[in-house]
């Protein structure tokens, strides 16, 4: 189900209570359709980094622009204080990194992600 098998990243196991508490430090936005949960992503403001993490889609509805969508509307979101925008995600997740890059995100091997994981980063154009 998904690319990387035995990675212990904390989105694939992250518990009720942590997914609860994120509710208090987190922007958190959601995506419904006939009451149905099918997107979520949430982020927040870590001195200049807005942090974006768990950008998720509903398995049968992936490749319709709806990550797409959600991850452009976290970064219209940022406070105005944010300069760089920064996530990360399997290291083995091609098709992730593929959209990331693809919305102007790069790859920042000198950044230490938790296990299993890669960092990338986007400048704000307008906060230079």
């Amino acid at each position: 189900m998904h690319d990387n098998p035995g990675v212990e990243i904390p989105p694939l196991h992250e518990s009720l209570e942590d997914t609860a508490r994120a509710l208090e430090t987190h922007d958190v936005y959601v995506v419904r359709s006939a009451g149905r949960l099918v997107g979520s992503v949430r982020a927040r403001l870590e001195g200049d980094v807005w942090e974006i993490g768990r950008l998720m889609t509903a398995p049968d509805l992936q490749g319709r622009g709806l990550g797409r969508q959600l991850l452009d509307h976290i970064q219209a979101v940022a406070p105005a204080t944010a300069t760089t925008y920064a996530l990360f995600t399997g290291a083995k997740s091609e098709r992730n990194q593929k959209i990331y890059k693809k919305s102007g995100f790069r790859l920042r091997r000198d950044l230490e992600a938790p296990p299993g994981a890669v960092i990338m980063t986007k400048t704000h154009a307008s906060r230079r």
